[in-house]
């Protein structure tokens, strides 16, 4: 290892310890994990290249402030490291209105609350607050001269940032440029957290997990914040559709020009290092012994081109922020489905593809309605039922933990499948009494992707909440949420020309069922959708934190159709007027853009223009009389069914995507997939990848209780 300061080089080589006799047994009361001081003799050495002398004494004049400072600073990669797990933190009333007292001699305040993985801590500075109202709290140890601290806000229950920082400590007597940082920063313990995370890498007495190597057990490198993507793609990668399709070691690589920008190339590269193995071995830098508790693992590879491939113009997945793992799952089978699949090769996301058939029937005349929709994944509901707390059980903030009773997988379908209330008025009969609304399976996937909504509001934020949902490994029918479709008693509702009337506006099902499972009102969620184009919750719901303080926001307002239809209703009833697409096509946009953003939209130009902008990579809506260049050679599978309605409908649990932390945008994620063991017989077991790490998991029945996303084969 060498560090330079100015002229000076100071050069720090390593050697391995070699252990004349065990190292001493950890205590329980003083556990002290080994550290490189453990395992390496390290000596340092500083030469100028000013002077050309080499062993320049490090004890003489300022040379051992220098060196302590060189050895002491951050490099490079540890800076661009705390760059790309940084949260973006803004100032807070509390912060930029903050009244000081008289300066006076005053005593720390207390520790903080305990971290989880971080720093401990027994509350103390929330207690001072609750004494004394006082909100805004710094870390001393972690104040800079550059003028950065860690700033937290109590009354925001969040961390700030201070624009008058240098002002406000030296009201106190503090200077900035005088400071030195001693302590490590919450990002820092926060990155440290997530790069050591272990997420039960060991048994509950303690032992480690068994490493596992060889084809098909290969890990991802966490290249900052990535564990949501590396946990989706190991869980992708084990389905057969997805090894089939890009598996090809006896083909050679696509020709490309770019293969950067390539989806196919990145795909076919990735799934050659995952599948063959090749890339699979232990770590040669760690020795592991009868006297060391660490066990070798693998490097695993750094996916850097995939993720930046798979965030190019995306506004979220192009960062280096902590995402949704089920979000980046629908977009990579979006993108994955619009790139080229040349015959015999076939779609993957085509597995992933079934129909729902929505029933409609009014309650006064009883007449129906039947709608399919092609889907690849369902969102279904868990019921929060809170079990009476116990004054044991509270949480870092000391308050109490909330508890919930355990939910069925079986109960969370049923839910999902069961018939609701609608308020619609009935074009027949013309009643108000409304519509019962039911969804069920009209054909049923390969493969089908779950995700679980554990969800609540609290303040308009989305928490996640740890309900457990009981998932067993055995298989299950779904014979019963087979839809009937239409029966000869029944009377359908007469068709009526949308476009011809005022119709009232019809939300999209799934974005809305999304938002109301989030806890936010119907009244605006319709707002919302109708505003962003009817299409996806996510938008919707940043409309709707903007819009939170509007006045008129639960005001039912018109939500009539005089004004041109959006989302899958603009699509349905031919919303998108040829002169609108004439007038984007005058800006130099294609029709195929322009029809697409003028339906993401709802057909107003302006907006439609903005959209084009900001969705540069999107190949467009080539309608029925146009084909994609990238499917030309695919119309045939285009045309066939989604799905398969033969029964028996089994299906059994394949691979879980788990989720650990209060929001999906923080915390960490890791995968377990149900595998065959070569050395272990040809019974099925479930292995753990966590990042680059790869072992033999336990305590799977725990983790499935609260996964994220549920992937089942059909058996």
């Amino acid at each position: 290892m060498i560090a330079e300061a100015d002229f000076a080089q100071i050069k720090v080589p390593l050697s391995m310890v070699c252990r004349e006799e065990p190292p001493q047994k950890i205590s329980k009361l003083a556990i002290a994990a080994e550290t490189e001081a453990d395992r390496y003799d390290t000596k340092t050495e500083v030469k100028c290249f000013e002077c050309g002398v080499e062993n320049v004494d490090a004890t003489q004049g300022k040379l051992p402030a220098v060196v302590d400072g060189v050895m002491k600073a951050s490099t490079f990669a540890i800076r661009a490291e705390v760059k790309a797990w940084e949260q973006e933190f803004t100032p807070c009333e509390h912060t930029l209105c903050l009244e000081q007292q008289a300066a006076r001699q005053i005593e720390s305040q207390g520790c903080g609350r305990s971290q989880f993985g971080g720093s401990g801590g027994n509350s103390h500075g929330l207690a001072h607050v609750d004494a004394t109202s006082h909100p805004v709290a710094v870390k001393l140890g972690s104040i800079t001269p550059e003028g950065t601290a860690d700033i937290y806000c109590y009354q925001c229950n969040e961390e700030r940032v201070d624009t008058e920082l240098a002002a406000h400590l030296a009201h106190w007597g503090i200077n900035l440029a005088e400071r030195e940082k001693t302590e490590k920063s919450l990002t820092e313990l926060q990155i440290e957290q997530n790069l050591k995370w272990d997420f039960s890498m060991a048994t509950e007495d303690g032992k480690e997990l068994k490493p596992l190597f060889g084809q098909g057990f290969t890990g991802l490198k966490n290249l900052g914040n990535s564990c949501y993507m590396a946990s989706t793609l190991q869980c992708l990668f084990a389905l057969p559709a997805f090894q089939e399709r890009y598996f090809l070691p006896q083909k050679p690589p696509p020709s490309t020009s770019h293969p950067a920008d390539d989806l196919e190339t990145q795909l076919r590269k990735l799934a050659d290092g995952l599948l063959s193995g090749a890339y699979s071995k232990p770590n040669t830098d760690v020795q592991a012994s009868d006297y060391s508790p660490e066990i070798p693992h693998q490097n695993g590879l750094a996916p850097a081109m995939l993720k930046h491939l798979i965030g190019k113009g995306h506004e979220e997945f192009s960062t280096m922020r902590q995402q949704d793992a089920f979000e980046l799952l629908l977009h990579l089978l979006k993108l994955i489905t619009r790139s080229r699949h040349s015959s015999p090769l076939k779609d993957p996301v085509h597995s992933f593809r079934f129909v729902m058939e929505q029933r409609l029937q009014c309650k006064a005349c009883n007449k129906v309605r039947y709608r399919e929709d092609e889907q690849d994944n369902i969102s279904v509901p868990v019921p929060a039922r809170r079990l009476p707390r116990r004054d044991t059980e509270r949480n870092n903030d000391d308050k109490p933990n909330d508890t919930f009773e355990p939910i069925t997988f079986g109960e969370c379908l049923d839910i999902f499948t069961s018939p609701e209330q609608v308020e619609l008025t009935c074009p027949s009969c013309e009643s108000k009494d409304g519509f019962t609304k039911q969804s069920l399976f009209k054909t049923f996937p390969a493969t089908l992707a779950v995700n679980a909504r554990r969800f609540e509001l609290v303040n308009w934020v989305p928490t996640k909440l740890d309900i457990p949902v009981v998932v067993g490994d055995e298989v299950f029918s779904l014979d019963k949420y087979l839809s009937q479709g239409y029966q000869p008693h029944e009377e359908l509702l007469p068709e009526i020309e949308e476009s011809a009337k005022s119709s009232r506006f019809v939300p999209n099902d799934t974005a809305l069922t999304q938002l109301e499972g989030m806890g936010f009102p119907r009244i605006r969620c319709e707002k919302a959708l109708r505003a962003t184009g009817n299409s996806d919750a996510e938008a919707a719901m940043n409309w709707l934190f903007e819009h939170m303080e509007d006045p008129d926001i639960d005001n039912p307002g018109d939500l009539g159709g005089d004004s041109v239809p959006t989302g899958e209703l603009a699509s349905a009833i031919g919303g998108v007027s040829q002169e609108s697409i004439e007038a984007l096509g005058a800006m130099g946009i294609l029709a195929p853009q322009a029809r697409k953003a003028l339906k993401e939209t709802g057909g107003d130009v302006n907006r439609a223009l903005d959209w084009v902008f900001s969705h540069p990579d999107d190949p467009g809506d080539f309608g029925k009389e146009e084909v994609a260049p990238a499917q030309a050679e695919d119309t045939s599978e285009e045309k066939a069914p989604a799905g398969s309605a033969e029964l028996p409908a089994n299906f059994q649990l394949s691979s879980i995507v788990c989720h650990k932390g209060a929001s999906i945008h923080a915390g960490h994620y890791v995968a377990f997939v149900r595998k065959v063991i070569p050395e272990e017989g040809p019974q099925k077991q479930w292995v753990l990848f966590n990042d680059e790490k790869v072992v033999k998991a336990a305590d799977v029945d725990e983790m499935k209780r609260f996964a994220y996303v549920y992937f089942f084969e059909r058996v």
